[in-house]
C-alpha cells in the first residue's frame, strides 16, 4: 500500500483547501486514479484537515516510484503545483500504520475526535461506488476500522474536546468568558454546524442560524432553541452577531471583506470575532486585516487544541500502542499468507524432482529393489527434502515481514520456476461488507458535553 498527501501536520489551510474533494470532484479523482495503468486500487480521504490517497500498484513487483509519480501528478493537476512540496508520501508498513493511526484519530487536529471513523468509512464507500477496493485496501481498511473501535472502547482518549466544533466553542467562551451574554450566528447546517450549535445552546448563547436551505435552518435552530433567519438576510444577521461559526460546504467564501466592511458603520465599533470552521474557507483571509474584525480559521485553533491534549497525554500513548500493535499484527498476518504458498512451492518443486528421479532409477539401476527398499528410500528423501528446506524457509518466514522479504520471495519463485499462483497468491481477505461500514454504532459521545455527533448531512466537511 501507497499514501501519498497532505494534512495540516504538512501544509497550511491555504494549500489544503486547493484540493479539499467532495461529491462530483472527488468521483472524478477517483476515476482518474483508477483509470491510470499503474494504480489498481484507490481511495481518497478528504476532509477539512486532510487529502490523502491511498492506493495499491497496478502491476506486482512494479517500481513502486511509478504509482507515487503518478499520484502526485494527478493531485498536482487537481490543485496546482505548489502543492507537490508539501505531499508527503509513506509506502508498505509506514502507509499501514498512518491508516491505522488515521482511523484512530491519532493523526487528527483534535485526537480522539470522533468524526473521522465515519469519514473513513464515507471514503470508503464511495472508492467501493467506483471499483476502488480490491483485496488489498479493503483487509487494511477492515483491520485498521476494527482497531479504531478497540481505541474508542478501551481508552479515554475520546474525552474532553474532542471536535473542531468543540474546540470552535472553546475559544468562543476564551474569548467571552459568559456566552449567555453575547449574540451568536451559526452559518451552516450540516454535522460540525449541528454539533457547534449544540455546544452554544449549553452554554446558553443566543443563537441565531443561516443555511441556504431554509428548511434545514429553522430545524437546526429548532433543535437548538434558536432562530432562523434567510440566507439573503446574512448581512444583517452580521449586523447583530457578536461571535459567528461557520460551517458551509461553499466552495467560496460567503463573508467577503467587503461585506464585512459595509456593515461596520451599523455594528458602530462593536468587535466581530469570526470562527471559520470550513474548507474551503469560509470567510475570506483578507477580513482579518479590518479594524474590529477578529478572524480564527481551523489552523488557529491548535492552540486550544494542545491546552485539551495535556488532559489526555496518558490515554494517546495507549491509543498509539495499541494501535501500533494492532498494525503489526494484521502486517504479519499478510506476510504470512504471502510467504506460505512460496514456502510450500519450494517443497513440493524439490519433492517432485527427488520423486522423478527415484522412479528413473528404480525402472533402471535400482529395479531389483522391492517395495520395502523403495518406500525406505521416498522417506530419506522426504527427510531430507525438510531438513535442507527448513533454514530457508524460517528465513524466509521472518523476511516477510519486511520489504525485503518480497523481493527474497520473488528471486526464489523464479530459481524454482514457480507457477504464477504460488509467486503471487492472491490474499485471502473477504471485500468490505455494507454492514461494516454502517455508522449507526460509532457515534461518540463528547464526555464533557455529551455532544452526539451524528447528522444526515454527508456533503459536509469534518474534522479528520
Amino acid at each position: 500500500m501507497i499514501v501519498v498527501g497532505l494534512s495540516h501536520r504538512s501544509a497550511p489551510i491555504a494549500v489544503r483547501e486547493r484540493i479539499a474533494l467532495s461529491g462530483d470532484a472527488l468521483d472524478s479523482a477517483l476515476e482518474t486514479m483508477l483509470a491510470h495503468e499503474a494504480i489498481d486500487e484507490a481511495l481518497i480521504l478528504s476532509t477539512c484537515n486532510r487529502t490523502e490517497v491511498y492506493v495499491s500498484a497496478a502491476t506486482i513487483g512494479q517500481s513502486p516510484q511509478l504509482t507515487i509519480d503518478a499520484v502526485v501528478d494527478i493531485l498536482a493537476s487537481l490543485g496546482s503545483q505548489d502543492i507537490v512540496p508539501h505531499l508527503v508520501t509513506r509506502q508498505g508498513h509506514d502507509a499501514l500504520l498512518h491508516l491505522f493511526r488515521v482511523a484512530a484519530s491519532l493523526d487528527s487536529l483534535v485526537v480522539g475526535e470522533s468524526q473521522i471513523l465515519g469519514q473513513v468509512k464515507e471514503a470508503a464507500r464511495a472508492a467501493e461506488a467506483k471499483g476502488g477496493l480490491g483485496c488489498d485496501l479493503s483487509g487494511a481498511l477492515r483491520a485498521s476500522l476494527q482497531a479504531a473501535k478497540r481505541v474508542r472502547s478501551e481508552t479515554s482518549i475520546g474525552r474532553g474536546q474532542v471536535s473542531v466544533p468543540s474546540v470552535a466553542v472553546s475559544l468562543a467562551e476564551q474569548i467571552f468568558t459568559n456566552l449567555a451574554n453575547h449574540r451568536a450566528l451559526l452559518i451552516g447546517a450540516g454535522e460540525m454546524a449541528e454539533t457547534a450549535a449544540k455546544l452554544l445552546a449549553r452554554r446558553g448563547a443566543p443563537l441565531q442560524v443561516v443555511n441556504r436551505s431554509a428548511e434545514r435552518a429553522e430545524r437546526l435552530a429548532a433543535s437548538a432553541g434558536g432562530t432562523a433567519a434567510r440566507w439573503e438576510d446574512l448581512e444583517s444577521c452580521l449586523v447583530e452577531a457578536d461571535m459567528v461559526i461557520s460551517s458551509t460546504a461553499s466552495t467560496s467564501p460567503v463573508i467577503t471583506r467587503s461585506m464585512l466592511e459595509k456593515i461596520r458603520k451599523a455594528r458602530r465599533g462593536r468587535s466581530l470575532f469570526l470562527i471559520d470552521i470550513a474548507l474551503p474557507r469560509d470567510v475570506a483571509p483578507d477580513a482579518n486585516e479590518l479594524d474590529g474584525i477578529y478572524l480564527y480559521d481551523i489552523d488557529d485553533l491548535s492552540h486550544v487544541v494542545a491546552q485539551s491534549l495535556q488532559d489526555r497525554a496518558e490515554e494517546a500513548k495507549r491509543a498509539e500502542c495499541l494501535v501500533a500493535g494492532q498494525a503489526q499484527e494484521f502486517a504479519d498476518r499478510g506476510a504470512r499468507r504471502s510467504i506460505e504458498p512460496i514456502i510450500a512451492g519450494i517443497h513440493e518443486r524439490a519433492r517432485d524432482i527427488f520423486t522423478r528421479e527415484l522412479d528413473r532409477s528404480c525402472r533402471s539401476r535400482l529395479k531389483h529393489l522391492g517395495e520395502a527398499e523403495r518406500d525406505a528410500l521416498e522417506a530419506m528423501l522426504e527427510s531430507a527434502t525438510n531438513k535442507l528446506l527448513h533454514a530457508p524457509s524460517a528465513r524466509l518466514r521472518e523476511l516477510a515481514k519486511v520489504a525485503q522479504g518480497q523481493d527474497a520471495a520473488q528471486l526464489l519463485s523464479d530459481l524454482f520456476e514457480l507457477d504464477a499462483d504460488a509467486a503471487h497468491p492472491t490474499p485471502d481477505r473477504r471485500p468490505l461488507q455494507a454492514e461494516e461500514l454502517d455508522d449507526t454504532q460509532d457515534s461518540a459521545v463528547d464526555d464533557e458535553d455529551k455532544v452526539d455527533g451524528d447528522n444526515e448531512d454527508q456533503d459536509q466537511r469534518h474534522a479528520g
